[in-house]
C-alpha cells in the first residue's frame, strides 16, 4: 500500500515552506514517526515524520524547492522492506559497462547519517548535503568535506546579482567573498524589522537600574528555589514580573494600533527574544501576568531549548503583546531595540557592570544595568514611556514591591 507524505499544517499566515534537508533517500527503510525531512518556513523549521513504516518510494519535492501547505512531498511503500526497494547499484553497473561510460560512480548512500559535526557545519554555512561530496563510508559527509565544499564555493566566480545591484568588486576581492542565500527566517526578520522602522514612530528612552537588590535576593534563595521547583532562579523572571507590573499602570505600552483604533489588552503575553543559529526568534509566555516566578522560569527555559533546537511551533511565537530582549548575554552595554510589530513596546536589557554611583551622598560601587524602552510614539507619549521605565526600575531595585503590588 502506498502512503503519501504531505506538508503538515504550517500555521496561521504561513502558506509555503522550503525543503531544507532530506534525511532519507528512495529505497531507505523508515519507521513510523521517523523524521524524513526538514522544512524551513519564514518563521520556524519543521520536521516531517513518517506516517507509516515501510520503504521510502518516490521523493516528489527535492531539497531547495518551495512547496505549498499540504503539498505532496514523497510516497512510502507501507510494509515493504529495504531489500524490496529498487537497487541503484544495478543501474550504476549498467552505466559503467555501457559504451563511452566514464569512471564508475560511487554506490548510493543507504541508511547513513552524516557526522553531527558536519550537519552543524552545513547549517552554519547554509548549504545542504546534496552540495557536499561525502568521503566517509557509504558517502557519509564529514566535517572536512563541508570545509572543502565551502572553500570551493568561495573560489568560484560570484553569481550575478538578482535584485539589489552591487558595485563592481575587484577579482581578487570577489574570490575571497562568499555568497549564501538568505534563509526564509532571515528574510522575514529583515522584512519585519524594516517594516517596523517604516511604520511606527519609534523612539527610545533610557534608564539604569541598580541590580544589587535582585542579586542579593537571588543569591539568598537560589539553592532552595531550585531544590523546590526544579529550575534555576534567573534574572528574567524578575524582569517579566516587573514589566507586567508596569504594564498595568501604563496600558498603552501593552496596546497596538488597528486601523484607526487602539486595542488595549487586558492580559500580558510576554515575548522573550532568543538568539538561535538561524536568527532571532521571539517565543511567547502567555498570561505571564498570572504566573509566579517558578512558572515563568520553567516556561522560559522550555521555550529557549525548543527555540535553539528549531522546534518552536507557530502558536508558540504568535500573539505577543510586549517583548523583552536581553542583549546583555552577548556583552551589550547599551542599544536601542527595534519594535516587534504590531507591538508598541520592547524592553532592552543589557550587561551588568560594576560602576561608581552616588548613594546617600557617598560614591559606592554597584552592579548597574542600562535599560532601554523603545516604543511607538503614535500610541505612547513620552510621559507614559518614562513612567513605565521608572516603574520597572523601582520594582527591580526593590523586589519586595512586586510582592506587595506597589
Amino acid at each position: 500500500m502506498t502512503v503519501e507524505v504531505r506538508v503538515p499544517a504550517l500555521g496561521e499566515s504561513v502558506t509555503e515552506a522550503t525543503i531544507a534537508t532530506w534525511f532519507k533517500k528512495p529505497g531507505d527503510a523508515v519507521a513510523v514517526d521517523e523524521i524524513l525531512c526538514e522544512l524551513e518556513t519564514d518563521k520556524v523549521s519543521l520536521d516531517v515524520p513518517s506516517p507509516a513504516a515501510g520503504v521510502l518510494g518516490e521523493i516528489v519535492a527535492q531539497e531547495g524547492e518551495t512547496v505549498a501547505a499540504a503539498a505532496l512531498l514523497a510516497t512510502i511503500n507501507e510494509g515493504a522492506t529495504a531489500a524490496a526497494a529498487p537497487a541503484p547499484k544495478a543501474e550504476a553497473a549498467a552505466a559503467v559497462n555501457s559504451p563511452g561510460a566514464g569512471p564508475e560512480t560511487p554506490a548510493a548512500r543507504k541508511d547513513v547519517e552524516d557526522a553531527p559535526s558536519a550537519k552543524k557545519a552545513m547549517a552554519e554555512a547554509g548549504i545542504s548535503a546534496a552540495q557536499v561530496q561525502g568521503s566517509g563510508r557509504d558517502g557519509r559527509v564529514m566535517k572536512e568535506d563541508v570545509a572543502k565544499a565551502v572553500a570551493s564555493a568561495a573560489a568560484a566566480p560570484a553569481p550575478a546579482p538578482v535584485s539589489v545591484p552591487r558595485a563592481p568588486v575587484p577579482a581578487d576581492d570577489a574570490a575571497r567573498e562568499e555568497r549564501v542565500k538568505m534563509t526564509k527566517l532571515r528574510q522575514t526578520i529583515a522584512r519585519r524589522l524594516k517594516d517596523s522602522q517604516n511604520t511606527a514612530a519609534m523612539l527610545t528612552t533610557y534608564n539604569e537600574v541598580d541590580m544589587s537588590g535582585i542579586m542579593g535576593l537571588r543569591n539568598e534563595y537560589k539553592d532552595v528555589f531550585e531544590k523546590k521547583h526544579g529550575v534555576k532562579l534567573g534574572f528574567m523572571s524578575f524582569f517579566v514580573k516587573a514589566c507586567c507590573h508596569a504594564l498595568k499602570e501604563v496600558p498603552e505600552v501593552n496596546a497596538e494600533i488597528d486601523g484607526t483604533d487602539i486595542v488595549y489588552k487586558n492580559y500580558v503575553h510576554m515575548g522573550v527574544a532568543v538568539g538561535t543559529p538561524s536568527g532571532l526568534v521571539v517565543p511567547v509566555v502567555r498570561d505571564a501576568d498570572q504566573m509566579g516566578f517558578a512558572a515563568i522560569e520553567k516556561k522560559i527555559a522550555e521555550l529557549g531549548v525548543r527555540a535553539r533546537d528549531g522546534k518552536l511551533s507557530m502558536a508558540e511565537m504568535a500573539g505577543g503583546s510586549f517583548t523583552i530582549s536581553n542583549g546583555g548575554v552577548y556583552g551589550s552595554l547599551m542599544s536601542s531595540p527595534i519594535l516587534n510589530p504590531p507591538q508598541s513596546g520592547i524592553l532592552g536589557m543589557h550587561k551588568i557592570q560594576d560602576r561608581p554611583v552616588v548613594v546617600n551622598g557617598q560614591i559606592v560601587i554597584r552592579p548597574m544595568m542600562y535599560l532601554a524602552l523603545s516604543y511607538d510614539h503614535r500610541i505612547v507619549d513620552g510621559k507614559g514611556a518614562v513612567t513605565f521605565l521608572v516603574r520597572v526600575k523601582e520594582a527591580l531595585e526593590d523586589p519586595r514591591r512586586l510582592l506587595m503590588d506597589l
